[in-house]
């Protein structure tokens, strides 16, 4: 089952890197982790909760060793779009901050930059459920996917997957 949970992983990260993108520019990095990365990733949060006091670290990290894989998906080094929308909260794309690290991830991105991401995470999930493999979108996972080097991106966004006869990422107490 591990093998077929892998191949599905691998098929997200192809629906990520094809997922539209603006202006046809693509900032989208994705990678895959399993076995005892995955296990060492799932380490890292929970210490990582319990050093920085930050809620449902611990759960989650509980759910990523319970997992087989790991589709990491992120943005590096996006640039902005240049429509001078402003819903970046700047009237003009030039005015939007260089890029620096906070405290889990880069910042400021182009709003636009943010929807690539997001409709790529929204493909990848869409082929693990057209598979039948459980999985669920989590922040928590990206922070720490970034911390330990997992992925070169600015911001990530990690999705555990799972083959059990419950949903171990929703049924959860």
């Amino acid at each position: 089952m591990k093998d077929a949970i892998r191949l599905v992983a691998d098929l997200m990260c192809i629906a990520a890197r094809t997922a539209p993108k603006a202006a046809g520019k693509d900032f989208v990095v994705t990678s895959v982790v399993d076995g005892d990365i995955l296990l060492d990733l799932a380490d890292a949060m929970v210490d990582y909760g319990k050093t920085s006091g930050k809620k449902n670290y611990d759960r989650d990290g509980a759910n990523v060793a319970q997992s087989s894989a790991c589709v990491l998906i992120g943005l590096k080094d996006a640039e902005v779009c240049g429509l001078n929308c402003g819903a970046c909260g700047h009237d003009k794309c030039v005015d939007l901050p260089e890029l620096h690290d906070g405290s889990e991830f880069a910042g400021p991105v182009c709003f636009w930059r943010s929807v690539d991401m997001g409709i790529a995470v929204g493909s990848a999930v869409k082929v693990a459920s057209m598979h039948n493999i459980d999985n669920r979108i989590m922040y928590r996972v990206g922070v720490l996917a970034k911390k330990t080097g997992l992925i070169d991106a600015d911001i990530v966004i990690g999705i555990p997957l799972s083959a059990s006869g419950k949903n171990i990422y929703f049924d959860r107490g």
